[in-house]
């Protein structure tokens, strides 16, 4: 009886999410334990034989900083992202493309033929410009790092449409011809709102957002995207891209974004298909209430543009 409840219980978030295309970004410590790694696979393989549409755009940190000190290249970070040389660069498009995604795609794959892998430069999917950051009040150079100037989702539409699960690695088209490295968090939100998704979902190595923490450890269930800007200054800089992106999603036309803990097992499965969900949900509350009642929704046009106005990614 417990379990039928339990089911009962996913059915109506069943029925408001069949045919929705949730975006989950993956990484931390969820991709270094191999038992959360095949639970993740399942999850993922259980979303797609639910009737929801996802779509993994995942990073690499832990298998990139192993990578770079075998290979005796320094590893640095600043304001949160990774200083990413031309040296640096080559084994972080190595690690994420070449070893990371294919991991993924055969643990997906021991269920079905479903997953295909790709990156950000396959199809033009991502493209990105030269990011810097500020520290101290002064703009600092991160090497070979983007941030997404252009989206163009045909193809993993191509795929979904088809019936598969894509799998992205966040490396980007540079706008000098060569690749950048790109936080995987802005990646799966930006290409959430390129897709029209129903959900961003990021799965991180913490349980959620904590107003004050460590003073405060009451974690904040849901936020508004008032309060969410209220919060950014005061985030501390592994937090504050993952809020970030959260909040450009919703900006976008994303209905709801999560934060949830990836070191739980099936997490993905207990914030789509329970009441109470888990972790952090950023929400607008009119696409949220039209996502809840069944009706569809329409994104807010992706940008930036072409510089003649026109939109550069598709809309749905």
């Amino acid at each position: 009886m417990d379990k039928a409840a339990h089911l009962i219980e996913a059915l109506p978030w069943l029925s408001r999410f069949h045919g929705r295309t949730v975006v989950v970004k993956y990484g931390g410590n969820a991709m270094i334990s191999e038992e959360l790694r095949v639970r993740f696979a399942e999850s993922i393989v259980f979303l797609h034989y639910a009737g929801l549409r996802p779509v993994v755009v995942h990073g690499g940190g832990p298998q990139i900083s192993a990578m770079l000190e075998r290979s005796g290249v320094e590893s640095t970070f600043a304001a949160g992202l990774r200083v990413t040389t031309d040296d640096a660069m080559d084994i972080v498009r190595m690690v994420l493309t070449g070893q990371v995604n294919r991991e993924i795609v055969g643990l997906i794959n021991q269920h079905g033929p479903f997953a295909v892998g790709m990156s950000g430069e396959d199809a033009n999917l991502l493209y990105a410009r030269r990011k810097r950051v500020e520290i101290d009040g002064e703009s600092v150079d991160i090497g070979r790092v983007g941030e997404v100037s252009q989206v163009h989702p045909g193809a993993v539409s191509a795929l979904l449409a088809d019936g598969r699960i894509p799998v992205v690695s966040s490396v980007a088209r540079a706008d000098d011809g060569g690749v950048y490295n790109i936080n995987a968090d802005t990646a799966a939100s930006a290409l959430a709102v390129a897709l029209g998704a129903g959900k961003l979902i990021m799965l991180t190595d913490v349980e959620g957002l904590f107003a004050d923490y460590p003073a405060n450890t009451e974690l904040i269930s849901r936020l508004n995207v008032d309060e969410l800007q209220a919060l950014l200054p005061s985030l501390s800089s592994g937090m504050l891209p993952k809020m970030e992106a959260c909040l450009r999603a919703v900006e976008g036309g994303v209905p709801q974004a999560h934060i949830i803990d990836g070191r739980v097992p099936h997490s993905l499965l207990l914030e789509v298909f329970t009441d109470r969900g888990v972790g952090t949900m950023v929400a607008d509350e009119e696409l949220e209430a039209e996502l809840l009642s069944g009706n569809g929704h329409h994104p807010r046009p992706w940008h930036p543009t072409h510089t003649n106005g026109t939109n550069s990614g598709e809309s749905k």
